[in-house]
């Protein structure tokens, strides 16, 4: 069953509103009814889904009135229960949902993680073959709160209102607002102030759950019940292979180990003592190495190339001609050449044939190749086939027309969000965190957060009793893998409600 929140014109395919160019935007959303069959009994729900417009008020003479300047998409869960009044739906908590990139839509949590429907993509060694397909999601979220799904601006179906510029959304705080103003107005929309509201983001989109969450309290004093990060990173310093940076060789070397232990080069060995053995290389060892320079004789060099080839599965050789300094890309590429293949960079698990044999560093992601074309298909159908959804606009999964991305307030210093999350949990004491992290992710290394996280400017025991941290033998889209989906599907479930009162958040994993 469908109802249409506005009227279509008959001569738009589009079913959007046929408007002049001077006519103020319109909201276009569909509302669809569903219900998913579960082993305790149907979840029956509404799904809305469209595009909302958003408006500012001007400085100047103009101050007061409102101005559109966004029309952000999004799909709307919400569980409907015979006899549930109102009250109760205003008290029952919504997760608020984005991908990152920055430039990726939130097609990725919302068809893989958290939707009521989600994609059969396979896995490493086994991605699904066309035709693409959907699966009923008994794991879905939506059993313990109701899901709002958000793609920012130039993503999914997300433009700027006609006559303004989507570059000036393409930055951290820039964006940061832009989600933050769509919260709010949500909550609004759908009398749901009374609502615990919960924050899910993955990858950049931990960036921008953590920058959000902070300007929410600040700006709004809406204080959210939850952040759930998925294989965060919130400070690019700890990743980002510049010069005269050391750190990021540091974090990604125990991810190099996993991911080395992934393609049996530690045989014989468990995964947690190979990564435990590396982390505790990482900590100790390592920086002083890095540090020392041209201070270490040949005969020390060579041994640390040793121990380092010997910890991550490549020639020490190769370890020692870079410095002791390696880089992802490198590494990537490195691994398995021997094989003639490439490593995935999004899920280290993920193999693909070398194309250039000598190549420096990998030339593509496997990992992304192999489950792109399935989130793609299936997303595009599920739009319009079942949330009855269309447009004539392209939705963009990973948009090339983001870049560049802006930190021009973060200039001659580290892009940092962990100042804003330590903030948060400062001004807000019920605010609780849940940190997901893949072991086999290249992308946003496990022990780059740790580190992180170790350092927020909290309590102690804020860190011990607030954040929660989870690790899964896969890589930064964990859910694709079908035991760290079900984990971490538990684990945000206990999140949502509250289950997880004894939280042991120490690194010892």
């Amino acid at each position: 069953m469908t109802e249409q929140t506005t009227t279509p014109s008959p001569d738009s395919p589009t079913g959007r509103s046929s408007t002049s160019s001077t006519a103020p935007p319109e909201d276009h959303l569909v509302t669809t009814l569903h219900s998913l069959d579960l082993p305790d009994g149907p979840l029956n729900y509404t799904a809305t889904t469209g595009t909302v417009v958003l408006t500012e008020e001007p400085e100047g003479e103009e101050y007061g009135r409102g101005c559109a300047y966004a029309e952000l998409f999004s799909v709307s869960y919400v569980a409907t229960a015979s006899g549930a009044s109102s009250a109760d739906a205003a008290e029952r908590p919504v997760l608020f949902a984005f991908n990152g990139g920055p430039g990726a839509s939130t097609v990725w949590l919302h068809l893989g993680l958290l939707g009521p429907r989600r994609v059969d993509s396979g896995d490493a060694g086994s991605p699904a073959d066309p035709p693409h397909h959907l699966l009923d999601n008994h794991e879905t979220i939506l059993r313990h709160a109701d899901l709002v799904v958000v793609d920012a601006m130039t993503t999914g179906y997300s433009r700027p209102a006609p006559g303004a510029k989507p570059a000036r959304h393409h930055g951290l705080t820039a964006d940061r607002d832009l989600i933050a103003s769509f919260v709010i107005d949500w909550l609004t929309r759908n009398q749901r102030w009374t609502s615990p509201v919960f924050l899910a983001g993955e990858s950049y989109g931990t960036t921008r759950a953590s920058a959000v969450a902070a300007r929410l309290m600040d700006r709004y004093y809406l204080a959210v019940a939850g952040i759930a990060l998925i294989s965060p990173v919130l400070d690019f310093g700890t990743i980002s292979f510049d010069p005269g940076n050391d750190c990021p060789y540091v974090h990604y070397l125990p991810t190099y180990a996993a991911i080395a232990h992934a393609h049996g080069k530690h045989e014989g060995r468990l995964l947690q003592d190979v990564v435990d053995e590396a982390e505790a290389f990482a900590e100790q060892e390592y920086p002083a190495l890095l540090a020392a320079g041209l201070r270490l004789s040949t005969e020390q060099v060579r041994e640390a190339a040793a121990r380092i080839g010997a910890l991550i599965g490549v020639d020490p050789g190769w370890v020692e001609r870079a410095d002791l300094r390696v880089e992802h890309m490198a590494f990537l590429a490195e691994l398995l050449r021997d094989q003639g293949l490439v490593t995935g960079r999004i899920d280290g698990r993920f193999t693909a044939p070398l194309g250039d044999g000598n190549a420096a560093s990998m030339e593509t992601d496997p990992s992304i190749d192999q489950l792109a074309p399935s989130y793609t298909a299936t997303i595009n159908q599920y739009l319009r086939a079942e949330l009855e959804f269309s447009s004539d606009v392209v939705y963009e999964i990973m948009s090339g027309r983001v870049p560049p991305w802006s930190y021009k307030d973060f200039e001659n210093r580290s892009v940092e969000v962990a100042s804003d999350l330590s903030r948060l949990l400062r001004k807000s004491p019920h605010t609780t965190v849940l940190v997901s992290h893949g072991y086999h992710d290249a992308a946003t290394p496990f022990h780059a957060s740790e580190h992180v996280l170790a350092q927020l400017a909290i309590p102690r025991s804020d860190y011990d009793e607030r954040i929660r941290i989870e690790y899964y033998e896969a890589g930064h889209m964990m859910y694709c893998h079908e035991p760290s989906r079900l984990a971490l599907s538990q684990h945000l479930a206990e999140f949502v409600t509250g289950e997880d009162a004894a939280v042991d958040a120490s690194p010892e994993k």
